[in-house]
């Protein structure tokens, strides 16, 4: 909804943004690597409902705010 024009960018292109690599971003999400390099080069709104609803708070930096030291 915040998020403008972040369906139509690559998973790649999103998560290099972050400075994340493959294993970080499949850490945080806890699914396997290979299933993250399934899905690194399709584009955001081409994802099934469910992992998009996991995957764009990570990849807009949602994450960031929960830290208390920031």
């Amino acid at each position: 909804m915040f998020g403008f024009g972040i369906n139509n960018k690559t998973v790649k292109e999103l998560r290099k943004n972050q400075g994340l690599t493959v294993k970080e971003l499949a850490q945080i999400l806890k699914l396997d690597t290979v299933d993250i390099l399934k899905i690194d080069d399709k584009r955001v709104r081409d994802l099934s409902e469910p992992l998009k609803t996991k995957i764009i708070p990570i990849l807009r930096g949602d994450y960031l705010e929960k830290i208390p030291w920031l």
